[in-house]
């Protein structure tokens, strides 16, 4: 799968080698990258009969950004060179999780603000891994190793209903930006899946006709 990219200022995409290929941050601003991940969009079954408010996530600093992680050792963080996701990652997840929600057809009501909504959940996620990972072997392209830890919490009582962990990982199809950032898609649509099914099941939030 090939994500969806803007170019600016013409600049073509930053291709990448090995590990010897990696530079973080140096160069000209060069290309935005927006993930296209394909959910699986309508699920079976009703719709439930209460609103959800998707909260922006957490992550560490290294990932709270507009760069594209890269992990060459377990140990070590570095970047995409001249090349930037449309939004900071835990905002662009963000935006993700509401359209599989919607996509699902299965909520009354999801939206990542309280205008015009009165949640009865809020999801609250914690983005762990979102990098792409290379192997002992760096003639190996490498995989984006995506990992969401979620709550679901009750907004009546402030009570933590349910929670568990996603992850998925995806090896890309060469060492080139455009691979790197399909992975990343491929990765992400999964991950999405689970937690839309596992929320829309979760104790405490029973799935009930709405109305």
């Amino acid at each position: 799968m090939i994500a969806r990219r803007l170019l600016v200022s013409g600049l073509a995409a930053a291709g990448l080698g090995a590990c010897s290929g990696l530079l973080p941050g140096q160069g000209e601003p060069g290309p935005i990258y927006t993930l296209a991940p394909r959910t699986a969009g309508r699920l079976p079954g009703p719709p439930v009969g209460w609103q959800l408010l998707v909260d922006l996530p957490a992550a560490a600093a290294g990932l709270n950004s507009q760069r594209i992680a890269l992990q060459p050792t377990p140990s070590s963080l570095q970047y995409l060179a001249r090349a930037f996701w449309t939004d900071a990652v835990p905002t662009m997840v963000q935006g993700h999780l509401v359209e599989a929600f919607e996509g699902s057809g299965r909520i009354v009501a999801v939206a990542r603000e309280t205008v015009r909504l009165r949640p009865d959940f809020v999801l609250q996620s914690e983005i762990r891994e979102f990098a792409a990972v290379y192997a002992p072997d760096a003639a190996q392209p490498p995989s984006a190793r995506i990992r969401i830890m979620a709550r679901l919490v009750r907004i009546a009582d402030r009570s933590i209903v349910a929670a568990a962990q996603f992850e998925d990982t995806s090896r890309a199809r060469g060492h080139g930006t455009e691979a790197i950032v399909g992975a990343f898609d491929l990765a992400l649509a999964p991950v999405l899946d689970r937690i839309v099914e596992w929320t829309l099941r979760a104790p405490g939030a029973p799935a009930r006709p709405a109305g």
